[in-house]
Order: structure tokens, then sequence, then C-alpha cells
């Protein structure tokens, strides 16, 4: 089935609206589990120029009993970028015209021994359109076992796929690195980017992707939610975050593009941690 470039912006925009409620959903009953007095989640709308040029919908929970901080986002936007972004996105270089449409999750977990998590799922459209994202895990204390259950997730999804895991999984780790400091951010997982060839497979994938990280999630957290953690702990897992912080602010394609398509800046610095430190 061939669908025309305007129908595939709306199918895809109409499922990241469904996911990120799916996803936040999933996390308001993982935080409403642990105490009667749970934290909720706080709605943020906003739009680029009186919304002819799009906008999206942030969801905040801070200082939760499970979650310091967890950002769940959604935006559809379009523009023309400015003169010196263009050759730095795929077929924006002639005319710089550019939609898009996505949805990121940042969690920073209250307990240290859980891992802070991050997925994301965008498709954008210059004079090409292309799907890209990924999902990938930060522990401050090193679990061999999770390590492994992650990835093999991860492997399974792209395998039923018929996904390139490996690739994937290289591309995960050569992107989430700190050059200046020698070292990768987290365990890794999968990033892949620029899927263009078949969409309805592409999107089968991305649909997939977003479940998947429900699932892992949802798992992990469950897991450890209850075990217990020391003032130690915590601060491995606070100079962690400053490593998080680096990465974010000096590489991140994903907050470069955001600030460079104007979208709204609380949003996209939501995956900052609420506290960090630096030694």
């Amino acid at each position: 089935m061939n669908y025309k470039i305007e129908d595939k912006k709306k199918i895809v925009d109409s499922w990241f609206e469904y996911l990120q409620i799916q996803i936040s959903s999933q996390f308001q009953k993982i935080e409403d589990d642990m105490s009667k007095r749970s934290k909720k989640f706080k709605s943020n709308f906003w739009t680029k120029k009186n919304n002819i040029e799009g906008g999206g919908k942030s969801l905040i929970l801070e200082n939760g009993n499970v979650f310091d901080k967890v950002g769940v986002n959604k935006s559809t936007v379009s523009g023309i970028f400015k003169k010196e972004f263009r050759n730095k996105i795929l077929g924006a270089k002639k005319n710089g015209k550019y939609w898009a449409s996505g949805v990121s999750v940042v969690a920073h977990m209250k307990n240290p021994k859980i891992p802070a998590l991050h997925f994301n799922t965008r498709f954008i459209v210059t004079e090409k359109s292309w799907f890209g994202g990924g999902i990938d895990a930060t522990p401050a204390i090193k679990d061999t076992n999770e390590t492994k259950v992650f990835h093999k997730k991860l492997e399974m999804v792209c395998k039923v796929n018929n996904m390139n895991y490996k690739k994937y999984k290289r591309w995960c780790d050569r992107y989430f690195y700190l050059p200046h400091r020698n070292e990768p951010r987290g365990i890794g997982g999968i990033f892949f980017d620029y899927k263009m060839n078949n969409w309805l497979k592409n999107f089968k994938f991305v649909r997939e992707v977003g479940l998947t990280f429900i699932d892992i999630s949802s798992k992990i957290i469950s897991k450890k939610i209850k075990q217990n953690w020391t003032k130690k702990d915590k601060e491995k897992q606070l100079l962690k975050r400053g490593r998080y912080v680096e990465f974010n602010l000096l590489y991140d394609r994903g907050t470069k593009f955001g600030l460079n398509s104007g979208g709204n800046v609380n949003s996209i610095l939501m995956s900052l941690p609420p506290e960090a430190k630096w030694k």
C-alpha cells in the first residue's frame, strides 16, 4: 500500500500521541502503586508561532516516590531551518523546510539502584522522510544480569522485525559516548536513524520499539523498586547524572534539533536531572 506523505504524517502523529499516553499511564501506575500520596504527571502544552508551525505536550512528574524526575514529551512541528543548520539535516540543504513528529522519554529514578532510562522515536520529513529512535539505559551501579536481560529484549524486537541488532547496538555505543571523558554514558542499547527504505516495515518496527520500552522499563523498575540503598549509592548516582548532563548539553543531536527547530526550551531540557554532582 502506497501512502501519500500527508497521510503518513497523520498516521505517525496519531501513533505518537497514543504512545505518549501509554508510557505516561504506565509510569503513573508504577508511581501510584508505591504510595497513596503519589505525585502526578503535570501537563504543559506549547505552540510555535500561534500553532501555525505546530507544538507539543510535555508530561512531567517530579519528586515522586519512584521517579526523581520523568518526562514524556510529544511534539509535532514544522517550519524552515536556519541556513547555518540546513546542511546538518538530511534533505534540508536546498530550502530548509521540515516537518517532524516524535516522542521523547527520560526517567531519573529515586532509587540509585534503578538505571536512568531513555527512549525516543521520530519521523522527520524534508525533501526526504525517515524514522529514527532508540532505547538506552544509564545505571549508576553495575548489574551484569540486568544488562544481559536489557540487551536480550532489544535484540528480540530487532530480530522479529528483521532489523540489524548488532548494527544498532554498535551505533548506540558510538553515539552515547563522552569523548572528553573517554567513557560511555551508560550500558548502551539500540540507536537507529534514516530508516526510509520501506515505510510500512519501518513504522511497524518503530511501534514495537515503543511498546518494548514500556515492557523493559516496567520490569526493570518493578524488580528494584523496593531495594534498599545507601547515601553512598546516591552519591554514585548523582555523579553519573553529571555525565548525563554533559552528554546532553554537548553532544545530543535531539537537543540541538529541538533548539534549532524552535521547540519549547523547557521540554527540550526536561532530560536534565533535578540534581547532579561533579567531582
